[in-house]
């Protein structure tokens, strides 16, 4: 038997921490409110379609009113690109932009227009040659939706 039992030096962990009433998600709200929509567009306006996609990619939105807004940009970005253009834009990406495209290829899907569809199975059929299946798990099981 130990000799200092009164001592409460053993007692560091709470666990009212650990209730399940308590708990609370680790998922950590990003303070980047998007891109800068008058950029990207004077992108798309001067041809720069590459960049104005990476400017999108890079600052996925993070509230959901944003992302509707965001998500109209990135389409506009994509319909700006011809088709022979499209697979060097998808290449020119990096693993986590891809994954981005993504969730913004399939968030075109949840709200079709007339001619949106062709250009995102276009998308899709490219980012999956790069990305593969994986980038398509990673989307779908990622907590942060766009």
């Amino acid at each position: 038997m130990a000799k200092n039992t009164g001592e409460s030096k053993f007692r560091k962990v709470n666990v009212d921490e650990f209730d399940e009433n308590n708990f609370q998600d680790d998922v950590v709200e990003e303070t980047q409110g998007g891109p800068d929509e008058g950029e990207v567009a004077n992108l798309i306006n001067s041809k720069k379609n590459i960049e104005a996609l990476k400017l999108i990619l890079a600052n996925p939105p993070a509230s959901k009113q944003k992302a509707v807004k965001v998500t109209e940009l990135a389409l506009r970005a994509m319909s700006s690109f011809k088709a022979s253009e499209v697979e060097k834009g998808v290449q020119s990406l990096s693993k986590d932009e891809v994954d981005t495209l993504m969730k913004f290829i399939y968030k075109g899907f949840e709200t079709p227009q007339d001619n949106t569809c062709g250009i995102l199975l276009t998308w899709h059929e490219k980012a999956y040659a790069v990305g593969g299946v994986g980038s398509i798990l990673r989307v779908l099981t990622d907590r942060m939706s766009i």
